[in-house]
């Protein structure tokens, strides 16, 4: 995601100097890190997390981020909304304190199909979203999106996706 995001953002930062973007999903923060280094705005940088862990750490590299359900807590809206969401389909040998990262449910998409609800009611007109998929995530429901694959990177068993949403 970061590639993209070093090749994406600066042409967005040309026409809005004051760029909002929300990241869902932060993780370690290193999207957060280069959305800063690129020289969006760090008080428009925005930021959630599912897991009360991460959020600590971004909150220490001094990321505005909150403990939240996707949307659930998250009131304005952005130019940009980033997210690499858990896309795997269910397995159920896997341990459960490692699904919340990496299952998007029974066939994968689950998490994905909330996230697409719950986004457009988040993002202005011209919005964009960058997301990321597997090729092994079935059942997502794109709604009215327009979509295009920005990337493709082939691993032992899958190929990733990160696809640009408006």
């Amino acid at each position: 995601m970061s590639s993209i995001l070093k090749k994406e953002i600066p042409k967005l930062l040309d026409k809005n100097f004051d760029l909002k973007v929300l990241e869902i999903g932060a993780g370690s923060g290193v999207n957060l890190r280069v959305l800063s280094d690129l020289g969006v705005k760090k008080e428009n940088i925005y930021s959630c997390d599912i897991a009360p862990d991460a959020v600590n750490h971004c909150r220490d590299l001094g990321f505005n981020c909150i403990k939240s359900d996707l949307f659930e807590k998250i009131t304005k809206k952005f130019d940009v909304i980033i997210f690499n969401p858990p896309y795997l389909p269910e397995d159920k040998a896997e341990p459960e304190d490692s699904k919340v990262a990496t299952t998007g449910g029974e066939k994968g998409g689950e998490v994905i199909n909330r996230f697409l609800r719950q986004a457009r009611n988040h993002l202005v007109i011209n919005g964009r979203i960058f997301l990321i998929t597997s090729s092994l995530t079935k059942g997502i429901n794109w709604l009215d999106y327009e979509k295009s694959i920005l990337a493709r990177k082939k691993l032992f068993f899958e190929e990733l996706y990160v696809w640009r949403l408006k």
